[in-house]
């Protein structure tokens, strides 16, 4: 059960940030009103919101999730992948402090966005990506062995539809794993029962289980009835101009 997440609101400059699709300029009344609902959602699913100020000198840094790898053990910050994030973990590092006053770091030459991480109970998937390099990786597992947790390789690089490798699959327990169809077949998910996303679904497959529901995207039926339809209760939120920046359901908080 998560208690607590950090989010920060959207900078005036978020259109600045990076993105490698082609959706056009987000529209920031609309960012700022998803933002809202998005954290106004994670209240009705009974956390408390620690809740940053926009900080103009990172447009990306509204996506805090990828600055922690946050665990029921503790909390490693990261050293995410794109020059221009360098910043945004010393930005962070205070709120996150407040409630992990001991932390573990990625240290460059290794490199790590906490997107490419995803938790799947004692188990973690650690994606290989353009922002997540070997030796992040290697870092990361040392650190997770030592909380007592096992992990494995995803390597996402060779895939051009995803940034990172929670774009492509969710753990939202229950031993189910949503998963988009081009990954489906990836052997490391054995054992697992797959909740297969639609090529035309895709984004859906960035959801998010919080306490007794399920972040989902707005505009994937297929998905949703799914989830329904497997006994979840999925929540729908619009993300439409996170969607612009390659963002998703996750990448706006770090809940713990």
């Amino acid at each position: 059960m998560f208690k607590n997440a950090i989010v920060r609101i959207p900078g005036s400059n978020f259109d600045a940030g990076l993105t490698t699709v082609s959706l056009g300029a987000p529209q920031f009344d609309q960012v700022l009103q998803q933002h809202a609902r998005y954290c106004a959602a994670l209240e009705e699913c009974g956390l408390a919101l620690t809740t940053l100020e926009a900080d103009l000198r990172f447009p990306d840094s509204t996506f805090v999730e990828d600055t922690a790898v946050i665990t029921a053990e503790g909390a490693i910050l990261t050293n995410p992948g794109a020059a221009s994030r360098a910043g945004e973990v010393e930005a962070i590092r205070p709120a996150i402090h407040a409630f992990f006053p001991w932390t573990l770091a990625i240290k460059a030459p290794g490199t790590l966005d906490g997107g490419d991480i995803c938790e799947a109970g004692d188990h973690f998937f650690i994606g290989l990506s353009h922002r997540t390099n070997e030796e992040g990786a290697r870092q990361l597992a040392a650190h997770l062995a030592g909380m007592g947790y096992t992990s494995s390789i995803i390597d996402v690089r060779p895939m051009t539809s995803i940034l990172h490798l929670k774009s492509g699959i969710s753990y939202i327990g229950d031993n189910a794993l949503v998963v988009m169809e081009e990954m489906a077949a990836c052997e490391q998910f054995r054992g697992l029962d797959l909740i297969h996303v639609s090529e035309a679904e895709s984004y859906g497959a960035n959801c998010v289980r919080v306490n007794d529901r399920v972040l989902v995207a707005a505009g994937f039926p297929e998905l949703t009835g799914e989830l329904r339809a497997r006994g979840f209760e999925p929540l729908v939120l619009d993300m439409s101009e996170f969607q612009k920046m390659d963002g998703g359901l996750s990448c706006l908080s770090l809940r713990f």
